[in-house]
């Protein structure tokens, strides 16, 4: 990890590969740079760039605008958990939720504090404390920490409902917090709203620290070779890497020439072998030289 805390931040490719064990990448790999860098917060845009990538009727850019905040270092997925008596009628599989305040008021403050910065105004906690009593302890932080946003509106619903909502009434979203494991669900959703995981990009961030910005998507290795997978996450994953440190500007510049070549039709489409990879490349490399 020390060449990597040397950095101000960290662009990553996708990667996999179905002959890796199964969990390996995830485990070792991704959960691995999350709690050895400390990455608390996952940034997921929901950024819908042209209408017609919208598989919603009626419901189009205006609509489909949100941020998703998922804690990234706690909950279920950093647990190892055990499996007893496996291949028996007696087996058993848990592993723990866990959550600590710190790592709860962390990022709902994150979440309060960039709806309070972009302009946004409305965080929505999502969680499932009716059935999961220990999540009471993402109402009560929300709660707590909310009365100091004053100018903020807040309201918190339950994940199912989220889920519904984000379908049917996306645009009552603005920035969403959530758990790691329902922030995993609801973010692939997300992406499903803006045209799929071509489209997506995300910031594991320790504010102030080395960051790593990824496209959402794996790795496709039966596109390998081909030139034919689409590179607009892994450069929206840029855009939001330039943004973390500073750069708004180049930040603006990759977000509005991916948005205007998918608009014009320069563009044909998030979808690998709509177009050749290095072709998308070029469009956007001009529309930002420009």
């Amino acid at each position: 990890m020390a060449p990597i805390r040397e950095q101000d931040a960290v662009l990553m490719g996708a990667i996999g590969h179905p002959d890796a064990p199964r969990g390996l990448i995830e485990r070792d790999v991704i959960i691995g740079l999350r709690k050895g860098l400390d990455l608390y917060v996952n940034l997921r845009p929901v950024v819908l760039y042209d209408d017609r990538l919208s598989p919603i009727k009626g419901k189009g850019a205006r609509e489909i605008h949100m941020t998703i905040i998922r804690e990234n270092t706690e909950d279920a997925y950093t647990q190892e958990g055990q499996r007893t008596g496996i291949g028996t009628a007696q087996e058993v599989a848990s592993v723990s939720m866990r959550f600590t305040r710190p790592g709860v008021e962390r990022i709902i403050r994150y979440a309060f504090e960039l709806a309070r910065n972009n302009g946004q105004k409305h965080v929505t906690l999502v969680d499932k404390a009716n059935a999961i009593p220990i999540q009471e302890i993402w109402r009560d932080v929300f709660e707590q920490v909310g009365k100091e946003f004053t100018d903020v509106r807040r309201d918190a619903m339950y994940v199912d409902a989220a889920a519904m909502w984000m379908v049917l009434k996306p645009e009552q979203f603005d920035v969403v917090v959530t758990t790691n494991l329902f922030g995993d669900i609801l973010s692939d959703l997300g992406a499903a709203l803006a045209g799929g995981l071509g489209t997506a990009s995300s910031g594991n961030i320790n504010p102030g620290k080395v960051s790593v910005f990824e496209p959402i998507h794996g790795s496709a290795p039966k596109y390998a070779g081909k030139g034919v997978a689409s590179p607009i996450a892994a450069i929206g994953a840029l855009g939001l890497l330039l943004a973390h440190i500073g750069q708004a500007d180049a930040a603006g510049s990759i977000e509005r020439a991916i948005r205007d070549g998918l608009q014009s039709g320069e563009i044909k489409g998030v979808e690998a072998g709509s177009q050749r990879t290095d072709e998308v490349g070029e469009l956007i490399a001009r529309a930002v030289s420009r």
